[in-house]
């Protein structure tokens, strides 16, 4: 087992909103003890860069990620440009998540041809070969406070993402499970599917396995009262009788020391020590993070 990482812990914000909802948002998670703030990347959101200078404007200590990216959405040289200018309008507090894209109705909306996972793979190592040669040029500008970028997070769960986030990432996010086809609908994975993707990245990363930081998405935060809860963008959790005893890894559940308890085990199991939680998780996984500090 890798050097193991104290804990950290990050919402995932998507809901859009007014200037004063989010800044409250952003505030609030950050009194409750999250270490990172998350703005996803989707077209009905907020958007990404704003929403990071905004919410550095309204908090003093969390870090700030873009998580994830919709990469293919984006030309390299100017998204340089939009991180760079970020990194140094929030003081160096960024984190760059990336992604390779998933939802198809979003490019179609767009008007952005929907490429093969691999091609979308290969748009993705492109922007990260081109974001690392702009920022490691000391000529380049707009300088970006952190001197050599921000800290790289590429999300994901296939074989193609992962050796690439093997290659380059200094953090490495699992989704927790896969996408269907048109990426409305993710099948949660089980605890033998994560350990044999943990396994895989452990694997590929060989000597950079201590230097890089393994995250999971939490997908569920499931309160005792709220069990049959499952929201309607994943496939149903099955009866336990159909899928074993345990619950799969992306799922917390029960009384907030009996998630701590899971959060622990997970570090153990599988090594991760960043824990990401979608904003209509925030409040309740907050206990959790106080449980575990």
């Amino acid at each position: 087992m890798p050097l193991q990482r104290p804990f950290r812990f990050g919402v995932n914000m998507f809901v859009p909103g007014s200037r004063r909802e989010w800044s409250a948002k952003c505030r609030r998670a950050e009194e409750l003890g999250f270490d990172v703030v998350g703005v996803a990347d989707h077209l009905e959101f907020s958007a990404p860069f704003p929403a990071m200078v905004l919410a550095a404007e309204m908090t003093e200590r969390v870090r700030l990620s873009t998580f994830v990216l919709n990469t293919p959405f984006y030309n390299p040289v100017l998204l340089a440009r939009d991180v760079a200018s970020t990194d140094q309008f929030i003081d160096g507090r960024m984190e760059l998540g990336l992604g390779a894209g998933y939802v198809k109705a979003e490019f179609d909306t767009a008007g952005i041809p929907f490429p093969s996972g691999g091609r979308r793979v290969e748009q993705l190592e492109q922007t990260v070969i081109t974001l690392r040669r702009l920022f490691e040029d000391t000529e380049y500008q707009p300088r970006p406070a952190q001197p050599s970028g921000p800290p790289l997070l590429i999300g994901g769960w296939g074989d193609r993402l992962l050796r690439l986030a093997a290659a380059h990432a200094d953090i490495i996010a699992l989704t927790g499970g896969w996408a269907n086809t048109t990426g409305d609908v993710l099948q949660l994975a089980g605890a033998a599917q994560t350990e044999e993707r943990v396994a895989y990245v452990r694997g590929l990363l060989g000597d950079r396995a201590d230097a890089v930081e393994l995250n999971l998405m939490v997908q569920q935060v499931i309160p005792p009262a709220e069990r049959t809860a499952v929201p309607d963008r994943f496939e149903p959790l099955p009866p336990d009788a159909e899928r074993g005893s345990e619950e799969p890894p992306s799922v917390l559940s029960g009384t907030p020391a009996d998630m701590a308890q899971q959060i622990k085990e997970r570090r153990e199991r599988y090594g991760f020590t960043y824990f990401t939680v979608m904003e209509y998780n925030m409040e309740n996984f907050a206990p959790v993070i106080a449980a575990l500090r």
